[in-house]
């Protein structure tokens, strides 16, 4: 799932992904970038994003389980 300006960015909330028990967040970001643009630059390394896997934030790489949701998630800004 992909969230504020991710999702605008991207042109899409969510999608599904056949995934390999096990297969880490970090291949799952390589997986993303390799597509071009605008996903390369969207999750480009210097970009500011947190990434929760079941609704947990991660702070580093974790294997993503099989039927896990994972979601992207820009800095939130507002008052």
């Amino acid at each position: 799932r992909y969230f504020g300006v991710l999702q605008t960015e991207l042109n899409t909330a969510s999608e599904q992904l056949a995934w390999q028990d096990g297969a880490s967040t970090d291949e799952l970001l390589m997986l993303l970038r390799s597509r071009g643009e605008p996903w390369f630059s969207s999750l480009a390394s210097e970009r500011i994003f947190k990434i929760a896997v079941n609704r947990q934030l991660i702070h580093q790489s974790v294997p993503i389980p099989e039927n896990a949701e994972v979601g992207f998630l820009p800095p939130v800004t507002g008052g």
